[in-house]
This record gives structure tokens, sequence and C-alpha cells, in this order.
């Protein structure tokens, strides 16, 4: 809670730290998601609750296209405002 409390204390725009601070969430994603999958997949480390490889493949799947949304969600937060800003 401190960090929104910082924010609104200084007066800075809500929407747009809302924003930045998804953004910065992005960076943490593949390194959650990747884990994971490589993790759930190994029968030596979940025993009876190993993944399946239709499950695995799938999930690979939806963490590249989460990963990938992110990848662009960078790209369009960070790098597409320089090219749009007047010059």
């Amino acid at each position: 809670m401190t960090p929104a409390l910082v924010v609104l204390a200084l007066g800075l725009p809500v929407t747009d730290s809302l924003v930045i601070s998804q953004v910065v969430l992005s960076f943490g994603i593949p390194f959650a998601l990747v884990p994971l999958l490589l993790l759930t997949r190994r029968r030596d480390i979940m025993g009876a609750f190993v993944n399946k490889p239709l499950t695995t493949a799938v999930a690979a799947g939806i963490a590249t296209l989460i990963i990938g949304l992110n990848a662009f969600l960078l790209y369009d937060s960070f790098l597409a405002e320089r090219r749009s800003a007047p010059r």
C-alpha cells in the first residue's frame, strides 16, 4: 500500500502510475512462468503430480503468448512513444 500512498502524496497522475507499475511487473512474468513450466514437467520433482506432455505443451504455448504480449507492451510503452513524439 505504501507505493500507492506515495503516488497520491506526490500528486502523480494515478492512471499513468498504474500503467507504469504494470509495465514494471511484466518484467517478472517470464521469471515465474518459465521455471514453473520446467519444474512441473519433471517427474523427479513432482512425483505423481507431474504434468502430462499435452498439458505442458498447451501451457508452454500460453506462456509464450503471454511473454510475447508483455514484450509488445514493453516495446509499445518505451520505444513507440519516442517514435511518435513531435520533433
